[in-house]
């Protein structure tokens, strides 16, 4: 049976962790009492210059302990993980003094944070701050005093609880894929990169039924807790799982948290097989409802921030547009520019370019993507031999005529195939049959597309930037038990410019929108260098130059209507999801996905960036990248190469000269309507300034409150963990 890998690398690291290393000193003799230890305590309120705002809701936080058990569960969810990603943290002694400061800064932040929203919530309820002090240390349960703090039917609390949920379904499915998984049936091992956001649930989500109650569940198998009560987590279980196989795998998750101590021995095997009744679950429970109380008073914080953006008609924004535009006015040169585009995004503005330091009046500077077309490996070993039989010393590129005509010939005959075929048989299967799914017109005939979750369900997960999504695998699709059997369709350089172009007009859903225009002295010339009446044109070097323009193929342009802004150096077009040229290239993006081999550029925001003057990039490339990109946003062109074909299409440029938004930016008409340059800027600054001053703010609190008066280290209650490194 076809199986989903939905097992993320942390967790199988941790499934890993806990086969290997349960016989180590991480669990010592007096096992209880040692993980029940004390390794740290915090109290803000002895702070000499605590916020005498907040000294009034002090009692209700008290000390705050961090105990052992913290420390282990943390190091299984995260220090695992942070230990083996090549970062500096690369010892158990350095990871666990760093999981004990941030545990540490945690519970300084919770401490803040909850007597912050206790002076909110007794304005709110009209009570003194003894009497709401009082009500919240009057709940037995940790869990409860932060379900009343946050509201006990809010959106917060359900957010924390589907967390906790939804994060041990996970470390369930770990093991039950485990044993549904048999010799005969293994999972791919190919992967090809996938775009920013698949599968990404929405940062505030959680299932909701109509009247807004949680609707999920942890499945066990076991009487309450099978996939019936188990709510959406129905639409992500494992296929082939049943209640038998659920149960073998929750009693392996409970016997993994056992090595660990992270139950109880003393808990009834009856209260075992009710996962909320776990005083694991509790702890966990009480985290995530933690996390919830800190990003709320984050929240509350950000917004007190956010409405200063606004007051004095603007004012704040409308000088940070001109401190940027001055900063970048004075700091940009040529050299300089070109390496700074490339952190362009709708988050990270450049608001002017300098004079590119090219001669060439039309020089421009912009963005592109690249569909390359590669040769086959019997292609590539031609080629090889080519380049040793036709060596040209005089030539500027060390090949003659015979070279660039025979290869021309080789690029003539490249077959190119849809290369998703890693995301059907790969380490994890995002195909799905749209035919019959709502809302999932396709171009193509095999009706097979990707990512469901973020292209039907945009409730709950991520959208997909710059990517369509309606583009079908070329080919034929069968699906079997043990996974798929794919049929590609071979497309030669005129079939897949007729994609491109047939899958643009699809997207704007009108038709003659591309250009193309085939060059008349492609590969028909026995003189591929540059000559005039006195012989041949040298370059520096006293070398043959080559007329890089007969090596282009074709060239196309497409229509943006309307929505070209040629000249203007915000053409937040390029950002807008409804605009015309954000269309196109997200259409664009989605063929490269499909076809390109250069993968690189998948990882690219808008492409790669394209210098006026010389570049890295392989002397055809260069050529026709710098002529599209004088053309403008929207150009193509096809040219030939050592690699194979490259379509290279413009996503963006920039004008030589400065570049400014016209006239002063309209924020009061614009700041709300999405797409505009005033809105992107505002999301821009929200997303980046307040955001920089919350994380700031929260930084303040750390280091305002972790003193050696609020907070103590037992470190000799974990020197044991210190040490594992020396054993």
């Amino acid at each position: 049976m076809r199986k989903k890998q939905i097992m993320c690398g942390v967790l199988a690291a941790a499934v890993t962790l806990a086969a290997t290393m349960s016989g180590c000193e991480l669990i010592s003799s007096n096992v209880l009492a040692d993980m029940e230890q004390e390794i740290a305590t915090v109290n803000i309120s002895k702070a000499e210059d605590f916020d005498e705002n907040l000294a009034p809701y002090k009692d209700a936080v008290g000390t705050s302990s961090v105990i052992k058990r913290d420390l282990i569960s943390y190091y299984i969810t995260a220090g695992y993980s942070i230990m083996n990603s090549g970062s500096e943290y690369n010892t158990y002694e350095k990871v666990f003094n760093l999981l004990v400061d941030s545990l540490i800064n945690n519970a300084v932040l919770t401490q803040y944070s909850t007597m912050y929203l206790l002076k909110e919530k007794a304005a709110e309820e009209n009570l003194t701050a003894d009497q709401i002090v009082k009500k919240f240390n009057g709940f037995d349960k940790e869990s409860a005093k932060y379900e009343y703090l946050l509201g006990e039917t809010s959106d917060d609390v359900k957010i924390a609880e589907y967390r906790t949920m939804s994060s041990i379904n996970s470390y369930i499915d770990s093991y039950e894929k485990s044993i549904l998984e048999d010799d005969s049936s293994e999972s791919g091992s190919a992967s090809r990169a996938t775009p920013k956001n698949v599968d990404t649930e929405l940062e505030d989500y959680f299932p909701a039924t109509a009247d807004n109650n949680i609707d999920y569940n942890v499945y066990t198998g076991y009487k309450g807790n099978r996939l019936d009560d188990s709510g959406i987590y129905k639409e992500n279980k494992l296929e082939g799982s049943s209640n038998s196989t659920r149960i073998r795998a929750y009693m392996d998750y409970i016997g993994w948290l056992s090595d660990y101590n992270l139950v109880n021995s003393k808990e009834e095997k009856d209260v075992l097989r009710s996962v909320k009744e776990l005083k694991y679950y509790e702890s966990q429970y009480v985290i995530q409802l933690q996390q919830r109380v800190i990003e709320k008073y984050t929240d509350l914080y950000e917004q007190e921030r956010e409405e200063k953006l606004k007051e004095n008609n603007y004012e704040y924004l409308q000088n940070m547009y001109e401190d940027i535009t001055d900063r970048q006015t004075d700091s940009y040169t040529a050299d300089g520019f070109n390496s700074t585009i490339s952190s362009m995004s709708d988050t990270s503005f450049i608001l002017y370019a300098p004079e590119t330091g090219v001669d060439d009046e039309q020089a421009k500077v912009g963005f592109v993507y690249n569909i390359l077309l590669p040769f086959s490996a019997s292609q590539s070993a031609q080629l090889t031999d080519l380049q040793q039989s036709y060596k040209d010393k005089d030539s500027e590129t060390g090949y003659g005529n015979d070279y660039y005509i025979k290869r021309n010939k080789l690029l003539s005959q490249i077959k190119t195939v849809d290369q998703r075929s890693a995301w059907f048989n790969g380490e994890k299967d995002y195909a799905f049959k749209s035919e019959g799914v709502a809302g999932t017109d396709y171009y193509g005939s095999s009706g097979w597309l990707f990512f469901e979750n973020n292209l039907t369900k945009n409730y709950r997960y991520e959208q997909l930037k710059n990517y369509t999504g309606k583009y079908a695998f070329k080919g034929e699709v069968v699906e079997k038990e043990d996974g798929y059997v794919l049929n590609e369709t071979e497309l030669d350089i005129d079939q897949m410019l007729s994609e491109f172009s047939g899958y643009i007009d699809f997207v704007l859903g009108s038709s003659n929108n591309v250009s193309v225009n085939k060059t008349t002295n492609y590969g028909t010339t026995e003189e591929f260098f540059k000559k005039n009446d006195d012989g041949y044109i040298l370059d520096k070097n006293k070398k043959k130059q080559v007329d890089y323009n007969k090596l282009v193929y074709a060239k196309g342009q497409v229509s943006f209507g309307d929505d070209a802004r040629e000249e203007s150096a915000l053409r937040v077009n390029v950002f807008n999801p409804e605009s015309t040229q954000n269309k196109v290239l997200s259409a664009v993006n989605e063929l490269q996905y499909a076809y390109t081999t250069d993968v690189s550029v998948l990882s690219q925001y808008i492409g790669y960036s394209v210098d006026a003057g010389e570049t890295s990039y392989i002397k055809e490339f260069e050529h026709a990248a710098h002529e599209a990109v004088k053309t403008g946003a929207g150009s193509f062109a096809v040219c030939a190469g050592d690699y194979g074909w490259h379509l290279i299409y413009v996503t963006f440029i920039f004008s030589p000269e400065q570049m400014q938004y016209g006239e002063t930016p309209d924020w009061t008409n614009n700041i709300d309507k999405e797409g505009t340059f005033e809105n992107l800027f505002y999301e821009m600054v929200k997303s980046t300034d307040i955001k920089d001053v919350s994380t700031t703010r929260r930084t303040e609190i750390t280091i305002e409150y972790n003193l050696d008066s609020t907070v103590e280290k037992f470190v000799d209650r974990y020197q044991d963990l210190l040490d594992m490194d020396k054993n």
